[in-house]
């Protein structure tokens, strides 16, 4: 197949390593031929575009797609995709991300692309927005869902989110879990003594770790709340965040007001290759974020042997079974976090149990050959149910 994948940006994060592993393997495994469009990565957040092209995938920046709304950028992004779209001829196109969502989606139908897929990684409405975005963002969503064949979760919470918004037709959706390389976390202990001696953890030190951007809505204040208040009852809890953001002196400044610098430690940005080694010197692992379509630190956590305290959120109870594989907690009950984090830290026979029954189900199912596999059953599926006139033309190589 010639597939197209478009996304806003290439930063560090969930979604992004998602895309480019999906491009490598569909290049390697099934022999596609396969475009990346992005828009540009500025600030603080990293970026995937050097280990893209070093997996051998082909990419093109168009610095018109942006994150943030742009009326004229956007109307300029919607043309270049077009263009791109009509020059490259792919057999499927499939976007990522709200922006590229929608004007990926709008662009391929206006050129009539035989298959249109879109990945939901997370909705971009939700509560802690107006009720003019919500609404806005919602219909959006609505709007652009008419305009592909088939949508693709990465998690169930996130289809029921949609179904219930009236976005799309439950039918049009598969629950694909966001694939990774699990070897290097299967073999994440093999770091541990390095990788806490790296960020001066004592043997005596209990570590809890939070990964995740330095940014709005991904709770690093609940964490400090508790901490501020388990320290109290357990004073060898240590707390390693792992990120960087644009909330990084606000969040420094808010651990140095109740007290508790010498206890955190700053990862700063990490590239993926060196989240194992950081859940290496972890003896536990916290999610605070009031959003998130399913954490790929949820699932990284087991696949390394540490088992986490996450809220109750979005698809974190798909990967995080209560009292099974961790504890959920209601999303901002610090108290309750509190309560949490000193359980387990009190409980290494729990840890360990809880990790040991998540990790298999990991292995099976967040393998990235495994989501691809999965992703190009979409795309064939969709090719199949495709009018005759816009069926999969077989080319000359």
């Amino acid at each position: 197949m010639r597939i197209a994948h478009i996304i806003t940006r290439l930063i560090i994060g969930g979604a992004q390593e998602n895309t480019v592993l999906c491009c490598e393997d569909l290049q390697k495994d099934f022999g596609d031929e396969v475009l990346l469009i992005s828009g540009p990565s500025p600030g603080r957040e990293g970026d995937l575009e050097e280990d893209a092209r070093r997996r051998g995938v082909r990419i093109i920046i168009d610095h018109n797609l942006r994150r943030n709304l742009h009326p004229w950028y956007d109307l300029k992004a919607y043309r270049s995709l077009r263009r791109v779209i009509g020059q490259f001829q792919p057999d499927v196109v499939h976007t990522h991300s709200a922006k590229g969502g929608v004007l990926g989606r709008t662009a391929a139908w206006s050129k009539h692309v035989p298959a249109i897929i879109h990945t939901v990684h997370g909705a971009p409405f939700h509560a802690y927005q107006s009720q003019a975005a919500r609404y806005f963002f919602r219909n959006c969503e609505h709007f652009a869902a008419r305009r592909c064949h088939a949508l693709i979760s990465v998690a169930d919470a996130m289809t029921n989110l949609l179904v219930d918004a009236q976005v799309a037709e439950r039918e049009k959706f598969t629950t694909i879990y966001s694939g990774m390389e699990i070897e290097p976390f299967l073999q994440a202990d093999r770091h541990r003594e390095a990788a806490r001696a790296r960020w001066q953890f004592t043997s005596d030190d209990f570590v809890v770790g939070k990964i995740a951007r330095l940014f709005y809505l991904k709770g690093h204040e609940f964490l400090i709340d508790a901490a501020h208040q388990a320290i109290r009852q357990n004073p060898r809890l240590r707390f390693l965040l792992v990120g960087d953001g644009i909330l990084r002196e606000s969040i420094a400044r808010r651990i140095a007001a109740a007290g508790l610098t010498h206890h955190f430690r700053f990862t700063g940005l990490l590239p993926p290759s060196e989240i194992p080694k950081a859940l290496a010197a972890m003896d536990l692992v916290v999610h605070t974020s009031l959003r998130e379509g399913l954490a790929r630190v949820l699932p990284q956590a087991l696949l390394a042997g540490r088992t986490a305290v996450s809220f109750d959120i979005d698809g974190a109870g798909e990967v995080i079974r209560h009292q099974e594989t961790g504890l959920l907690v209601r999303p901002g009950d610090t108290a309750e976090l509190t309560t949490a984090i000193l359980r387990l830290a009190g409980s290494p026979t729990e840890r360990d149990q809880f990790a040991s029954r998540g990790r298999l189900k990991c292995q099976q199912v967040f393998c990235h050959h495994h989501m691809t596999g999965r992703i190009r059953q979409v795309y064939e599926r969709s090719l199949q149910a495709a009018p005759e006139r816009t069926k999969i033309i077989q080319r000359s190589p």
